[in-house]
Formats: C-alpha cells, structure tokens, sequence
C-alpha cells in the first residue's frame, strides 16, 4: 500500500479527499486524514474503508512526526503559515509534500535540501494559485513553440456566487476566508506594467481602477489590480513584455460601493475600537462620521459620501442593515475589519441551497510573424452544493492530480517548486478536463488596451 497523509479536512478538502478515495483501490492508496476536528474529516469520508482518520494537531512534534514518517507523501491543506514545520518533517523523514499555498521564504528555504534528498515539494497548485499558473504557462509555452514572441498577459480570477444564488444587490457571497476579502488590498500600492510603464494604484484608490471583462454566456465582470502584478514575470518568462496585469473579479458595481468602507476606514485592521462588545451596527457607522446635534446617521453617512438617496449604491448599504440601531457588534477589542466582516456575514454567507463559482480570465498578447494577434482564455466552474463547492473542486482536484502523478513517478523534478513546467502541467490540465474543469479560447485583434474600458 502506498500511503497518503492529508493534513487538514476544511472546506476545500471535499474534493481531494473524494479523489484520492476513489482511487484508492485502483492505485492501492491508504489514506490517512489528520484534523483537530475529526467529526468534520468523518463526514467527508462516507462509507470508504481505505481511509483512517486520526485526531493531530500541527504543534504537537510528536503526534505529527509520527504521522509523517508513516507516510509516503504528505499532503497540507492547513493556512499557509503552518506548512513549514510539517515541510522540515517532510525533510527530516524524507517525504515528498504538496500544498495549495504561495512559497514562503521559509519553505523556499528548504529547496536544497528537498534536491539533496530526490524529494518533490509542489507549492501552489490549487486554483489561484495553481490552475492559473497550469493553464497559463500551457498557453505561453505553445505560442514560443510556434515561434511567437510574448507581448501582453492580464489574468484574472474571482471567487463568487453562481449566478442562480445571486440574490442579493452586491451580486456577492462568500466563497473563501471572509477576513481575506475584507483586508483585500491592503499593505502597499497596486503594481502591473502596461506599455512598458510602471503604474501604481494605492489602496485608498484601488476600488476605482477597475477592468471590465466579457464572459460568454455570464455577463459583465469588474476586476479590480492584484498587490503585485509583476510577482511571476521572470518566473513566466516575461521580462520583455510590455503589459502584465493580474487582478481579481467581481461582478459590476461591486467595486464602487466596496470603495465607500475603504474611504470610512471600515476595513483597516489595525486598531481596536473602544467597548465594541457593546456597539450596535449603528453606532459603528455613526463611529466613523462627523457629530451633528441633528442629522441622523443615513444623512450624515451619504453626505459624507455624496451618495443621492436614489443611487443604486445607497439600495446596497440599506441592504445590509448596516444603520440597524438592534444589531450588536458583541465582538470585544474589536478593529473595524473585524466588525465589518461579522456585518458582512450577516448577509452574505452562502445558503446550504446556494451554490458557488469560479470565474478566470487569461489575455495572452504576442507577435509571429512580424504581426500581432491575442488570445482570451476563460474558465468557468459552478459549484454542486456547501459541500462540493467550486473552491473545493478547483482546489483539492489539482492537488490530488499532483500527488498521484509524484507517487507514480510522472512529476520527478525535486525540489521547492509551482506547477509551471510541462511535466506538471500537461498530465493535470488534461485530466482536469474530465471533471468540468477547462478552458475556452478565442482569437480576437490584438488591441494593447481593453476597449471595454474607453
């Protein structure tokens, strides 16, 4: 038997977990699942018997190096800064290790030593990032093939509701970490490239700068600038390019009322608000406007704002009960981000019925032949319920993928490494077509601007 240690059982386990057990017999996998919770990894396992699921906490050296070294490859589904004390187990035990999550220095760390011993340690192969670097690199490899020279590149992903649990005026649920959507932005300026310029969006700005794309058949999206743009452009092999942008989706509007909490400073994090255990929804608003011996807290909020009462922007606050006087915030030592995520759960948290998606757009501009020509590639995956959402699907399903083909001896690079060669990304790209997951190209004129934004 060949044995498997998944370490984590959250929301985006269900479909790895689903994988790796429908394999099991057929690839004579053992699997074991280590969770602090282990009636939530039980519920995710159903009838299987080549499974064992044990109780193990990270921080516990001893129960986790037993469970490392009683396995063949280690898999980590665990928030992103406990990775590196299972990675130097992986090490020490000489275990190959996948994970979802961006390289940190400190796994970076340890890539001589992953060489030194022939082991596979795949970072960031979930869905952004993962799927975006997979079918990315899969696309700019096959125009250098064709003798084409890179020239552009703009990626875009969102995590959103399906369109037929859209029911609310945001257009918006939680897919993923709310407090990841609320903080969104934060800790430096905007950086991308287009036309050969350095350009540079602050955060008091960055809702404002927005990018409209076209999906087939989903409508119009917004997408709003990633913190650095630039991160992959040597790892891409695009030094040369003229325009590199990646930045996140949202649907229409979005962005604009969002834009109106960054203004307040309703999303910073960091303070605490005074006796906020005993704050209403109200008072936290009213915390953040000027005092008036007669205006009401609406007034003084769209005021502030310049926001008409007939706007469809204001529609959206009311929506959220966000000027509710019952409402208590009952959060102590709170920071505004805080409180406006426990504001923003009321409302947005998916119904068991509703269902999840997720959208990517890649713009891939080059030259051949002395002209110039793009391709637009768009993916799309609607999720089948709280349990196999579109998060777990375009997560877990590529792990599993890479965990199976390092076991078979199909992934064989050693090293700290994402999933940007050939050798990783055909074999995945292709079997996740299988599942629904795949991309839709099109060739259209090679603009260097996008014309939706004139």
């Amino acid at each position: 038997m060949r044995k498997i240690l998944i370490i984590g059982a959250g929301k985006s386990s269900s479909y790895l977990i689903k994988y790796l057990l429908d394999k099991s017999q057929s690839e004579n996998l053992q699997i074991t699942i280590g969770d602090l919770n282990v009636e939530n990894a039980k519920k995710l396992v159903s009838y299987h018997t080549d499974v064992n699921i044990i109780h193990l906490d990270v921080f516990d050296s001893n129960s986790r190096t037993e469970a490392v070294k009683n396995a063949d490859i280690v898999i980590s589904m665990l928030p992103a800064r406990f990775h590196i004390e299972v990675a130097k187990d992986c090490i020490t035990y000489k275990k190959h290790m996948v994970t979802a999550s961006y390289v940190s220095k400190e796994m970076e760390a340890l890539d001589d030593d992953a060489k030194a011993n022939n082991l596979v340690f795949m970072n960031e192969i979930g869905v952004d990032p993962g799927i975006d670097h997979m079918s990315a690199m899969q696309v700019i490899d096959r125009i250098r093939d064709n003798g084409g020279k890179m020239i552009l590149f703009e990626s875009f992903t969102g995590g959103l509701v399906a369109p037929e649990s859209d029911d609310n005026l945001w257009n918006y649920k939680f897919t993923w970490n709310p407090r990841n959507v609320v903080v969104a932005g934060q800790g430096g300026a905007a950086k991308f490239l287009q036309e050969k310029q350095f350009k540079y969006i602050p955060y008091g700005r960055l809702f404002r700068r927005t990018e409209f794309l076209d999906i087939d058949g989903y409508g119009r999206f917004e997408a709003y600038a990633n913190r650095d743009s630039l991160k992959y452009q040597h790892v891409y092999g695009l030094d040369h390019v003229r325009t590199l942008y990646r930045g996140t989706m949202r649907r229409v509007g979005f962005s604009r009322a969002w834009n109106v909490f960054v203004q307040l400073g309703m999303t910073d994090d960091s303070y605490t608000i005074d006796d906020s255990k005993n704050m209403s929804y109200r008072d936290f608003v009213n915390a953040f406007l000027p005092y008036s011996p007669t205006d009401s807290v609406e007034l003084k909020f769209r005021h502030a704002l310049k926001i008409d009462q007939d706007d469809i922007v204001w529609d959206k606050f009311l929506e959220l009960d966000l000027f509710s006087a019952d409402k208590m915030v009952e959060l102590d030592k709170a920071t505004p981000a805080q409180i406006l995520q426990k504001i923003l759960m009321d409302s947005w948290t998916l119904d068991p019925e509703d269902k999840d998606m997720i959208v990517m757009y890649h713009k891939f501009g080059y030259e051949i032949n002395g002209e110039k020509r793009q391709i637009d590639s768009t993916m799309v995956v609607v999720g089948e319920d709280q349990t196999y959402t579109a998060m777990s699907k375009t997560v877990g399903l590529p792990v599993a993928m890479a965990t199976l083909d390092i076991l078979n001896g199909k992934i064989k690079t050693p090293g700290v490494q994402i999933p940007i060669s050939k050798e990783v990304y055909t074999p995945i790209l292709e079997e996740l077509k299988a599942y629904g997951v795949s991309f839709k190209e099109k060739k259209v004129p090679y603009l260097g601007y996008n014309p939706l934004n004139l």
